[in-house]
Protein backbone atom coordinates (compact mmCIF):
# COMPACT_ATOMS: atom_id res chain seq x y z
CA UNK A 1 0.00 0.00 0.00
CA UNK A 2 1.21 3.50 -0.79
CA UNK A 3 1.36 4.95 2.71
CA UNK A 4 1.44 8.49 1.24
CA UNK A 5 -2.22 8.01 0.27
CA UNK A 6 -3.15 8.11 3.93
CA UNK A 7 -0.78 10.64 5.47
CA UNK A 8 -3.49 11.86 7.88
CA UNK A 9 -4.12 8.32 9.17
CA UNK A 10 -2.16 5.54 10.83
CA UNK A 11 -1.64 3.15 7.87
CA UNK A 12 -1.13 0.25 10.26
CA UNK A 13 -4.76 0.62 11.32
CA UNK A 14 -6.21 0.63 7.80
CA UNK A 15 -7.21 -2.65 6.17
CA UNK A 16 -6.54 -2.76 2.43
CA UNK A 17 -7.12 -5.28 -0.34
CA UNK A 18 -3.86 -6.42 -1.94
CA UNK A 19 -3.53 -5.34 -5.55
CA UNK A 20 -6.34 -2.79 -5.55
CA UNK A 21 -4.54 0.43 -4.55
CA UNK A 22 -5.57 2.04 -7.85
CA UNK A 23 -9.25 1.49 -6.88
CA UNK A 24 -9.07 3.42 -3.59
CA UNK A 25 -11.13 6.60 -3.50
CA UNK A 26 -10.32 7.63 0.05
CA UNK A 27 -10.87 6.97 3.72
CA UNK A 28 -14.26 7.08 5.43
CA UNK A 29 -14.42 8.52 8.92
CA UNK A 30 -17.30 7.70 11.22
CA UNK A 31 -18.13 9.03 14.67
CA UNK A 32 -16.90 6.73 17.39
CA UNK A 33 -15.35 4.24 14.96
CA UNK A 34 -11.99 3.75 13.31
CA UNK A 35 -11.54 5.11 9.78
CA UNK A 36 -11.89 2.58 6.94
CA UNK A 37 -10.61 2.48 3.37
CA UNK A 38 -13.16 3.12 0.63
CA UNK A 39 -12.90 1.56 -2.83
CA UNK A 40 -14.67 2.45 -6.07
CA UNK A 41 -16.92 -0.56 -6.65
CA UNK A 42 -16.88 -0.20 -10.43
CA UNK A 43 -13.09 0.12 -10.60
CA UNK A 44 -12.75 -3.08 -8.56
CA UNK A 45 -15.13 -4.90 -10.93
CA UNK A 46 -13.29 -3.53 -13.97
CA UNK A 47 -9.96 -4.65 -12.50
CA UNK A 48 -11.37 -8.14 -11.98
CA UNK A 49 -12.37 -8.20 -15.65
CA UNK A 50 -9.02 -6.89 -16.86
CA UNK A 51 -6.72 -8.88 -14.57
CA UNK A 52 -8.79 -12.00 -14.11
CA UNK A 53 -9.98 -12.47 -17.66
CA UNK A 54 -13.59 -12.55 -16.41
CA UNK A 55 -16.78 -11.55 -18.14
CA UNK A 56 -18.72 -8.67 -16.60
CA UNK A 57 -21.20 -11.06 -14.98
CA UNK A 58 -18.40 -13.22 -13.57
CA UNK A 59 -16.61 -10.17 -12.17
CA UNK A 60 -19.79 -8.84 -10.55
CA UNK A 61 -20.52 -12.23 -8.97
CA UNK A 62 -16.92 -12.55 -7.76
CA UNK A 63 -17.03 -9.02 -6.31
CA UNK A 64 -20.26 -9.64 -4.42
CA UNK A 65 -19.12 -12.94 -2.96
CA UNK A 66 -15.41 -12.29 -2.31
CA UNK A 67 -15.14 -8.54 -1.70
CA UNK A 68 -18.48 -7.16 -0.62
CA UNK A 69 -19.35 -10.38 1.17
CA UNK A 70 -16.10 -10.57 3.12
CA UNK A 71 -16.24 -9.44 6.74
CA UNK A 72 -12.79 -8.82 8.19
CA UNK A 73 -13.89 -7.07 11.36
CA UNK A 74 -14.55 -3.43 12.11
CA UNK A 75 -11.85 -2.27 9.67
CA UNK A 76 -13.43 -4.04 6.68
CA UNK A 77 -13.23 -1.67 3.69
CA UNK A 78 -16.34 -0.19 2.13
CA UNK A 79 -17.28 0.26 -1.52
CA UNK A 80 -18.63 3.38 -3.20
CA UNK A 81 -21.10 3.11 -6.06
CA UNK A 82 -21.03 6.12 -8.36
CA UNK A 83 -23.18 6.95 -11.33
Amino acid sequence: MNKDLFSDFDPDHLLVMDGYDDCIVGVVERFGQDPIVCYDKYKVIQKLQDDGDMSRDEAVEFFHFNHLGAWMGDLTPCFLSTN
